[in-house]
């Protein structure tokens, strides 16, 4: 046995001692790896080349995952029939609202009510005199840039697609605030 005091802390409490017992060197090492280890990660993920960061990973993934939508329809053009058939379409229709519901909510409100830029939800449009004319004023903008142009943004069929979703929108009732009419009364799409 050892001497009184020998290995043990040079502290008590309450009339106990404790044993001065180092952590094991493979523990220590791997605390301090740990810590190295997390220092060139953070520097790695986060101050290395654009493209390594996981928003620029999921970023890809999306747009890979649209790529590969977008090859089962083909180069969508905004004409009448188009947008008429994409207009109630189940399967298309939701990425139409969610290119809406991303871009142009802020403005036209989450159901189309109008907020800043006009009611997309009745029969008055302020552009629009036909469908097409959805697709023109989306891509080149209106209002002396009051709607911003979203052709160099969107690719050109989630332009058509988007623009189906708005005319989609005609004829509901959102919920108030409801943002008057504004515009001549045009026609009916079909």
């Amino acid at each position: 046995m050892s001497a009184e005091g020998e290995g043990h802390t040079v502290h008590t409490y309450d009339g106990i001692q404790e044993y001065d017992n180092p952590l094991p060197g493979w523990w220590t090492a791997l605390f301090w790896g740990t810590i190295v280890f997390s220092l060139l990660y953070w520097l790695y993920f986060h101050f290395g080349v654009p493209g390594r960061s996981t928003l620029d990973g999921y970023q890809a993934a999306v747009a890979e995952n649209l790529r590969l939508q977008f090859a089962e329809l083909g180069e969508l053009q905004p004409t009448r029939e188009t947008l008429l058939k994409y207009k109630d379409d189940p399967k298309w229709l939701p990425v139409g609202e969610s290119v809406y519901k991303t871009n142009c909510v802020s403005c036209h409100g989450t159901a189309g009510e109008g907020k800043v830029g006009p009611n997309l939800c009745d029969d008055n449009w302020k552009n629009v005199k036909v469908i097409e004319d959805i697709a023109k004023v989306i891509g080149q903008g209106a209002g002396g840039r009051a709607m911003p142009a979203w052709a160099n943004r969107l690719h050109p069929n989630e332009l058509v697609l988007v623009s189906a979703y708005v005319a989609s929108l005609r004829g509901t009732n959102p919920p108030p605030p409801v943002r008057p009419a504004e515009g001549p009364a045009i026609f009916p799409w079909e």
